[in-house]
């Protein structure tokens, strides 16, 4: 749709030496709109309660396509590269803010909704000072797995020891992370969900990663076009 915001995400290299090009995300999540269609907008609460297969069909029926786990760890890793972005405002020295995660609303959340607490900060800039909502909190995000998945974008093998997915700049759970599994972990048949909810508490942030079962309809999840 013509109204939909959507920001350029830098080309970004990732640890392991892959390239991501640059592209186009939604700067919030997805809200359904007045036509039935995936929509990108502020004053949007966020579209839940969806399975992994028809977030897909959402996103392509609105003209583009689910976010894939390269372009979540690209936006990712440029993120937490940002001194802006840290407790303390400089790389590596608090931690990465965190989105809506302490449990003080109990639904999924419009972008022009303020957090009482500035420690649950919505907000991520980017290396080009593009701002974008929600990677780490509010509602998880179904990704599309480009990394361990098949043609279907659903986890089919373990993760490995130097699987991107499982890279960050810290441990899991330590200085704004959020949670992620060990290498080894099988997966297989999940479909992954990034970020977290506004519950996650400490398991919430810009690395999370979780899985769920593809069918299941939550009000936790949602989802993030890209184009």
């Amino acid at each position: 749709m013509a109204n939909d915001l959507f920001i350029t995400v830098p080309e970004t290299n990732l640890p392991n030496g892959v390239v991501v090009p640059s592209f186009e995300v939604g700067q919030y999540v997805c809200s359904q709109g007045e036509d039935g269609k995936a929509s990108v907008t502020a004053e949007g609460t966020p579209w839940v309660r969806i399975n992994f297969a028809e977030a897909k069909t959402a996103c392509e029926k609105a003209g583009y396509k689910l976010i894939t786990e390269r372009q979540w760890l690209a936006i990712a890793h440029n993120a937490a590269a940002q001194s802006c972005n840290w407790t303390k405002g400089e790389v590596g020295a608090g931690k990465l803010f965190r989105g809506i995660r302490k449990g003080q609303v109990s639904g999924a959340q419009a972008g022009t909704y303020e957090a009482p607490c500035q420690k649950e900060r919505r907000w991520l800039s980017l290396s080009n000072g593009i701002l974008i909502c929600d990677l780490s909190g509010n509602v998880y995000q179904w990704v599309f797995d480009d990394v361990q998945g098949d043609e279907q974008g659903l986890i089919a093998k373990p993760f490995s020891e130097d699987s991107p997915s499982l890279q960050a700049p810290y441990p899991s759970m330590e200085k704004g992370m959020g949670w992620r599994p060990n290498a080894g972990a099988n997966w297989s048949g999940y479909a992954l969900v990034r970020g977290g909810h506004w519950g996650s508490g400490s398991r919430a942030g810009a690395f999370n990663l979780d899985g769920g079962w593809p069918d299941n309809r939550r009000d936790v999840v949602g989802f993030r076009c890209t184009k």
